[in-house]
């Protein structure tokens, strides 16, 4: 894709989702709301597009940026530089998450009532109040990660599973050359024509986005976004401190203007705020770094993958939020003790958390279970999660870019890519 292209497309995406909003609460204040249902089947081919290209591109990527690397040693040594960014700025955006709710305090006098958790799905009830503590969370995370059976986790897109398998496959490889070339000829292949693919769907990206934007604002009512004002507040400025900061260690580290990297980032984060999803973005988030930004292909299709996986900054800060707003609500006051089990919790409990739409309110039961608040308190915040999704996605999708950006220009420092 040329840059031309690239930055005509992240025009359309623009424009695609201001029209969505603004033609989302035309509907919304007419009440003709329900009419977006015709249109509606427009925005999930579009997230099922970008989907069903998560396995073929994470697989291929994976072993390939394995097999490029050249041995084991310059693996490790982009790993633990990933692993190490991941858990950095995940502690610092917890950390200004909790000052931030500490500082406006947006639950303290809420008169919100206790919705309990009769707004949750069925299946999301159950697993919320299936869980079990974080260690065991912790460890369930660990040995979920080795596939039992790698085309059964192909086949359900469990990305963490394709992603240790592809490792290991990776890595048998470096050892095995001359007789896995027929493999890599294939994963040669299979990574081109994926990416061939995924500029295809791009095209397609301006209408399933506007149809996206478009059903989230007709659906939006005004009193849960007044009554939790405060919240959404707090939540929204953490965020946007933490990807201010984000964007910093980006323009240090590429040398290069907030503009220009916002300009090249811009698609996925456009994307991740319609979708919700880490997971869906990832193929638009890989074209942009290595289109756009410059990184090395052979990093973005190894550090990318992992992070859409392990790095949820966004979050992370928000489940921080969301349990002192519940503790503040319930009239509860934590000490400083408690909140830092918050910290380590919320840090931690991120990393398990799906990368699709909603996976927060999960991993949020962990956090609240840890310092002993009440799991009711997960239906105060119902209303307003779909929206500050939106948000917190792309602050992930964000930082799993700025991730690619760190890791590889130490890379280069150290002339190993």
């Amino acid at each position: 894709m040329s840059s031309a292209g690239s930055k005509k497309d992240a025009q359309r995406i623009g424009i695609a989702m201001i029209a969505g909003l603004i033609v989302g609460l035309i509907l919304f204040k007419t009440g003709q709301g329900e009419l977006v249902a015709y249109v509606k089947p427009v925005g999930a081919i579009f997230i099922r597009l970008l989907k069903m290209m998560i396995v073929p591109l994470v697989l291929s990527s994976i072993y390939m940026s394995m097999v490029n690397l050249g041995t084991p040693e310059q693996l490790g040594a982009m790993g633990r530089k990933a692993m190490g960014y991941y858990f950095l700025t995940t502690a610092i955006a917890v950390m200004f998450g909790l000052i931030f709710v500490n500082l406006i305090n947006p639950g303290v006098g809420a008169d919100l009532g206790t919705q309990g958790l009769d707004g949750l799905s069925g299946n999301m009830a159950e697993r919320v109040q299936a869980t079990e503590g974080l260690w065991k969370t912790i460890i369930g995370v660990i040995v979920d990660a080795i596939p039992t059976n790698p085309f059964q986790a192909m086949a359900n897109s469990t990305v963490l599973q394709v992603i240790v398998f592809a490792m290991m496959f990776g890595w048998a490889t470096l050892y095995h050359m001359k007789e896995s070339q027929p493999i890599t000829s294939f994963m040669t292949s299979l990574e081109h024509l994926s990416m061939v693919m995924v500029h295809g769907i791009m095209k397609f990206a301006p209408i399933g986005i506007f149809v996206l934007m478009l059903d989230v604002m007709a659906k939006s009512g005004y009193g849960a976004l007044i009554s939790l004002s405060k919240y959404i507040a707090t939540v929204i400025i953490g965020l946007l401190c933490h990807a201010c900061f984000l964007m910093f260690v980006a323009s240090w580290r590429l040398k290069k203007s907030p503009l220009f990297i916002l300009k090249g980032i811009y698609p996925a984060l456009m994307t991740a705020f319609s979708t919700s999803s880490s997971a869906a973005t990832l193929p638009i988030t890989m074209t942009s770094v290595e289109e756009n930004l410059g990184v090395h292909n052979e990093t973005a299709k190894f550090v990318l993958p992992l992070g859409a996986t392990v790095n949820m900054d966004g979050t992370a800060l928000y489940e921080s939020v969301a349990a002192i707003f519940i503790a503040q609500a319930y009239g509860i006051d934590l000490s400083i003790g408690q909140q830092m089990v918050i910290f380590m919790t919320a840090s931690l409990a991120a990393v398990g958390a799906a990368a699709i739409p909603g996976a927060g309110l999960i991993t949020m039961s962990i956090v609240l279970g840890a310092v002993g608040l009440p799991l009711e308190g997960i239906g105060l915040i119902l209303a307003v999660d779909r929206l500050l999704d939106m948000f917190r996605t792309t602050v992930n999708v964000f930082g799993d870019a700025v991730g690619t950006i760190v890791v590889d220009s130490y890379m280069d420092r150290e002339g190993k890519v």
